[in-house]
């Protein structure tokens, strides 16, 4: 199955948690306090995220959450974007790289 990913950055993660849950009608899966938060829904893998040099409300990458991706790529299209594709155990690993704190699993009936 493959999920659309969307990154963006964020001033403030508390206030954009609360607009994007209100949107999506679910909490994040993730919240690294004042710095990060992850959802995936069905459709979508959505992470916002304080990011130095990329303006608050603004794209950081697009891509793709695929679960026959053997391992994580990046490339960039005409337009100057980054697509990522990853599985879901790819971005926990990451997650994990970057905030070892917190241990982040993928739930329980995603791929592995």
């Amino acid at each position: 199955m493959k999920k659309l990913h969307i990154a963006l950055s964020t001033e403030d993660i508390a206030a954009s948690v609360a607009d994007y849950s209100a949107r999506l009608g679910c909490r994040p899966e993730l919240v690294v306090e004042g710095i990060y938060a992850l959802w995936r829904t069905d459709q979508l893998n959505l992470s916002i995220r304080r990011a130095d040099g990329v303006p608050p409300g603004q794209l950081r990458h697009l891509g793709w959450e695929d679960d026959a991706a053997k391992a994580f790529t990046a490339e960039v299209d005409v337009n100057g974007i980054t697509w990522e594709r990853f599985a879901a155990h790819h971005q926990a690993d990451e997650i994990n790289q970057i905030w070892p704190e917190t241990n982040y699993r993928v739930e329980s009936g995603a791929e592995e």
